[in-house]
């Protein structure tokens, strides 16, 4: 008996010109899992950097961002489990962890925050992916 069972997976893709670039998508869900890549400030239509020289404000837009991604998928905020933060400068955590609470304090996902990244450019100041699961 073939107990195999294939979950159908489900992508969630922008104009971002590095998933092109690259070869991945923004969020893919496969079964109740959801899990959204590493995501900077670029505007998911536009494909430009928002917000040069504010790790909050990048941060509070890569938030919307993900939030976006999971529900495109299914998802809400809530299903949000998971976060991780790659912050260039010690002096931004304090503002990236507002930027934080602020868009998913009410879920209290884990997270993890590391301090000392370099993006494929200069002007990132942060990138923050996820993991949500949908119940």
């Amino acid at each position: 008996m073939d107990t195999t069972s294939t979950l159908e997976s489900r992508r969630f893709q922008t104009a971002n010109p590095y998933e092109k670039l690259f070869g991945y998508s923004r969020a893919i869900r496969r079964g109740p899992f959801i899990a959204i890549s590493g995501t900077t400030s670029i505007d998911p239509d536009s494909g430009e950097l928002r917000h040069p020289g504010s790790a909050y404000d990048q941060a509070r837009a890569i938030f919307a961002e993900i939030v976006r991604a999971v529900e495109g998928l299914g998802g809400t905020a809530k299903d949000i489990t998971r976060v991780r933060m790659f912050v260039t400068n010690g002096q931004d955590t304090d503002d990236v962890g507002r930027a934080l609470r602020e868009a998913l304090g009410e879920f209290s996902p884990a997270a993890t925050m590391i301090v000392g990244a370099k993006f494929v450019s200069s002007e990132m100041l942060v990138e923050i992916e996820a993991d949500a699961v949908v119940l």
